[in-house]
């Protein structure tokens, strides 16, 4: 049995491979009386890939050093971050990342029953949290906290308090969980920083916090959930493995910005303390390195070769993901994935592109649809059916629309109304006049022809977002290209429910305070 690990040791243990740690005396005035107490937290919105690999790697180190490790899944702060995932997807989403997360670190043998998890919304809904939420507020500058979250928080052109709320939250986790110190990546520490100011003037302690280097995503920067080719997903198949490795950057003798590498470092070295680089004997075997430093100096040499070193990680990578791929091939744990991630991929398995097939798919997040107001209609000066608004987007002018509405929507109806418009349409000039946008109504099916404008929920603002229920997280496309029919293709599936809900394929038009609805033209068409 191998003797326990010295305060030094653990010491050695806790940090290594990490970019920075703020208290680094108070750590070690910790590891000389008892173990540490730390936690993870990660917000549960898009599916977790290889790169979570990193953190799990470091928990495996907590866990060698003796800490005592609590992995909170942040679901709360998945909806207050710009609702990258939406208030009824919560569950299903905190559901999949428990699942995963927990096959990821069997995968690489932490023992589960060393780790405690714990969900945000099981104590961040309490009287106290919500308490110090508000006491927090009151000594906390809107500079400050927009601050701590930028590197963190969505950023957008309008953007929401609930980004504001974020790293107040997360400060307030760490004595609610009762944690000596925070791990997280080193795009958290504005975050950190923040907890370190503000957490002593509620009267509680200030926190270590430890801080993982970014690593590169396969295409060099940083990798991210929403650029399909930085990133390997945990279910991938291993052609799919095989193809985003082989186009992977890994210039030979460039060790910058090296996705191939730095997953090495980070996690395959810290895993197994060596790794083997297989290749053919005509080019010098297999060799096996027990130094990561000495790897990476052999690649800068160009002793080894890029196509080697992609397929050494291919075959180590795919015997960490095998054991999830077999956990996730059960009917229930599909179905799971398939009802917290509603939105189609980009490329099913097995189907076959064509060289000039769209990389997109047709989904309603392409679309700019936003709440308006209108701040003036007239009648056209050359159409008696037309009329020429001027709505409110949220931007700095307001947009000149023109709409087919007179025989349908009195004049009075429309001044100063909340409408849902279309913002990427082609600006298209109506009898002279360029409108910039489109009023989407509800149309009855049969005659007489009755038209409804969409309502917004009552109490949103000029410029909300409007989102298809589980297509909240794409981006719209700037400008949709008139020859690909975007909008129509999917405008065919609009249809107003039998409570007037606006729906595509039945999932609600909603905004962050409800759904988006008509007055009464039930079963009704939308455009």
């Amino acid at each position: 049995m191998e003797p326990a690990p010295g305060p030094q040791e653990k010491y050695q243990l806790i940090t290594r491979n990490l970019q920075e740690v703020l208290g680094e005396d108070k750590l070690m005035a910790i590891l000389r009386e008892r173990e540490l107490k730390i936690y993870w937290g990660t917000a549960t919105t898009g599916k977790p890939h290889v790169a979570y690999f990193v953190p799990m790697s470091k928990i495996a180190d907590f866990l060698k050093a003796g800490c005592e490790v609590t992995i909170l899944f942040a679901d709360l702060h998945a909806y207050l971050d710009n609702m990258k995932a939406p208030w009824e997807l919560l569950e299903l989403r905190t559901r999949y990342y428990e699942q995963v997360i927990k096959a990821m670190l069997e995968s690489i043998g932490v023992p589960l029953e060393k780790l405690t998890f714990v969900r945000g919304t099981d104590y961040q809904l309490s009287k106290e949290y919500t308490l110090d939420v508000y006491r927090l507020s009151s000594v906390v500058t809107q500079h400050d906290a927009k601050k701590a979250g930028a590197e963190v928080v969505k950023q957008v052109e309008h953007p929401l308090l609930s980004g504001l709320l974020y790293p107040g939250l997360q400060a307030l986790d760490e004595e609610y969980l009762k944690v000596d110190a925070q791990f997280g990546g080193v795009d958290q520490r504005k975050i950190f920083t923040f907890a370190e100011k503000y957490l002593p003037s509620l009267g509680y302690a200030k926190r270590v916090h430890l801080m993982n280097p970014m690593v590169p995503g396969l295409t060099g920067s940083k990798m991210s959930s929403s650029e399909e080719d930085s990133k390997i997903d945990l279910l991938d198949r291993k052609e799919d493995v095989k193809k985003k490795l082989k186009k992977a950057f890994c210039e030979p003798g460039n060790v910058e910005n090296n996705g191939v590498l730095s997953f090495i470092k980070h996690v395959l070295f810290p895993l197994k303390s060596e790794f083997v680089v297989l290749r053919e004997e005509k080019w010098g075997g297999n060799k096996t390195y027990t130094a990561y430093e000495a790897l990476e100096k052999d690649f800068a040499e160009q002793v080894v070769h890029p196509g080697d070193l992609k397929n050494s990680v291919e075959v180590a990578l795919n015997k960490l993901l095998d054991p999830i791929r077999e956990k996730f091939n059960c009917p229930e744990l599909k179905k799971l994935s398939s009802a917290a991630y509603p939105t189609p991929s980009k490329a099913k398995p097995g189907e076959k592109g064509t060289k000039n097939s769209e990389p997109e798919d047709v989904v309603p997040s392409r679309l700019d649809i936003r709440v308006g107001k209108v701040i003036s209609v007239e009648k056209h000066p050359d159409a008696d059916s037309l009329y020429v608004e001027k709505i409110d987007v949220g931007e700095a002018e307001p947009r000149t629309v023109v709409s087919g509405l007179v025989h349908f929507v009195p004049k009075e109806q429309l001044q100063d109304r909340l409408v849902v418009l279309l913002c990427n349409l082609k600006p298209q000039k109506m009898r002279g006049v360029e409108s910039q946008g489109m009023v989407l109504c509800a149309s009855s099916v049969g005659e007489p022809r009755q038209v409804e404008p969409l309502d917004p929920p009552a109490g949103c603002c000029a410029g909300e977002r409007v989102y298809v229920e589980g297509y909240e997280g794409g981006e719209p496309d700037e400008e949709l290209k008139p020859k690909k029919k975007v909008f129509e293709k999917l405008q065919a599936d609009f249809r107003v429910s039998e409570d007037c809900v606006a729906q595509w394929k039945q999932r609600n038009f909603l905004t962050k305070l409800g759904t988006v609805s008509c007055k009464s033209l039930k079963g009704g068409s939308i455009s």
